[in-house]
């Protein structure tokens, strides 16, 4: 699965830890996300898109095979 989270960050100069800090999980769950060693649940996508103010799909997408 492919996503824009680290793009996201960027844009509002928020790091890895800032970010699991406010969903609640940890640096490295964020960090296996962004590379995609790790597909997070439909409730912590969910969280995701929210804080970034964008939608599920505007932020995660199936890559072919997924």
């Amino acid at each position: 699965m492919k996503n824009r989270i680290k793009v996201e960050r960027a844009e509002k100069n928020i790091t890895q830890q800032e970010l699991a800090d406010i969903i609640s999980v940890s640096r490295q769950t964020i960090h296996a996300i962004e590379t995609g060693k790790y597909t997070p649940s439909t409730i912590l996508a969910l969280k995701i898109a929210r804080y970034f103010g964008k939608s599920v799909e505007e932020i995660f997408s199936l890559e072919e095979g997924d």
